[in-house]
């Protein structure tokens, strides 16, 4: 008999009732220490009280409204991200998803406006995710986003990451749009390097095309900057976000230049919930905190101790680890044993990571965690590291 829940989840025998910062205490009493944040999503830990409070004061005076009428919160917001971006204009979501599916509707709509209709191609690459929506898994392409879900919507072409002569040969006339994330979350934590990035922004705008790129996990102050991109000085056409913008509240976004959304006019697009007075009051706190002055550099020191005791970490260990990789508190431990097999050992060393592609674990720790809650960190990774260096003995 199929489950009252959906089974499309292999979900671990853990039950958390409550959080607190960088802490997930399970029903039984243990607590976690939390470096996974739900996926990159709490990036303010869990109940943070600027947070609890935006929430509180917004839902003792309006839950929701629809988008039929003004909301101050989400123009607030809007606003916030406008000035902090390189965006004119900006598109409320609840999930990175549905900002995947907008991105590739504004950039077809543009190019049907501007004359040129048949310019529908969107170049992705190996190793992306953007989400497991019928655009989403397209856009991805890999074997195990889309097998058993065709047809596959067209219009996507997927590339070999960092083939640069496959990217160069494959522009043509039907290209509307580059789609790449700055640094891959589901795909092993793989960073683009600033150089690359700053080369796909000048094969865009040799050739005329979009630049979308997708910052849902990599965004909101995850490198040590606000979005991952403005490490290179480069700026999109197009940006989703999400995951971190709500800080655990279901928030998400497209952000754009006031000409990639051109074709975008009244009736083009909507949500019914999308940047609902509830999100909308969160993600202002969340965006106040994370642009604070001090914050983004914060995260960048935090990340240096983070990254420098990791390398410790994988030279105790060479047979469980390789190396580390990824960029501000967004790091991938590249594994030697298998990265299930560390995920497993830390629910026993009671420390919570992410598994990713390329055989990576995640750590993807709320972007306020302290000294000392790194330090606790590696003691109990070094625990679950030596149980599975015990375990291949």
């Amino acid at each position: 008999m199929i489950p009252a829940i959906l089974p499309t989840y292999n979900r671990a025998p853990l039950s958390f009732v409550k959080g607190e910062g960088a802490w997930l205490i399970e029903a039984d009493g243990r607590r976690f220490l939390d470096l996974g944040a739900g996926i990159a999503v709490n990036a303010l830990g869990h109940a943070h009280p600027r947070l609890v409070a935006a929430l509180t004061d917004q839902a003792q005076a309006l839950w929701h409204v629809s988008n039929l009428y003004q909301i101050p919160a989400q123009q607030k917001l809007a606003e916030m991200l406008v000035a902090e971006t390189f965006a004119d204009t900006v598109f409320f979501t609840n999930s990175g998803t549905e900002s995947c599916e907008l991105a590739v509707k504004m950039v077809r709509k543009h190019f049907h406006d501007a004359g040129q209709p048949e310019r529908v191609e969107i170049l992705t690459f190996e190793g992306s995710f953007h989400g497991r929506s019928s655009a989403g898994i397209a856009a991805a392409g890999s074997e195990k986003m889309t097998k058993g879900f065709g047809p596959l919507l067209p219009g996507f072409r997927h590339l070999p990451f960092g083939n640069h002569e496959a990217l160069q040969s494959a522009v043509n006339d039907r290209t509307a749009a580059i789609m790449v994330e700055p640094v891959q979350g589901e795909g092993g934590i793989r960073a683009l390097p600033d150089a690359c990035l700053k080369g796909l922004r000048d094969l865009c705008d040799q050739h005329g095309i979009l630049m979308i790129l997708d910052e849902v996990q990599c965004g909101v102050g995850r490198t040590g900057r606000l979005f991952a991109h403005e490490w290179a000085g480069v700026s999109p056409d197009i940006m989703m976000v999400a995951k971190g913008i709500g800080g655990g509240f279901p928030l998400g976004a497209v952000l754009a230049t006031a000409d990639a959304a051109s074709g975008m006019t009244a009736g083009t697009h909507g949500s019914t919930y999308g940047g609902n007075p509830l999100g909308c009051a969160v993600g202002c706190a969340v965006l106040e905190t994370v642009c604070a002055d001090g914050f983004l550099e914060e995260v960048r020191r935090k990340a240096g101790l983070m990254r420098q005791a990791l390398e410790g970490l994988v030279a105790e260990f060479p047979g469980v680890f390789a190396e580390v990789r990824g960029a501000g508190l967004m790091l991938g431990l590249v594994c030697r044993a298998p990265n299930t097999d560390v995920v497993q050992a830390g629910y026993g060393a009671e420390v919570l990571v992410v598994p990713a592609a390329e055989n990576v674990v995640r750590l993807l720790p709320p972007l306020t965690i302290t000294d000392a809650e790194i330090r606790e960190a590696l003691a109990r990774l070094r625990k679950a590291a030596a149980s599975v260096q015990a375990d291949a003995a």
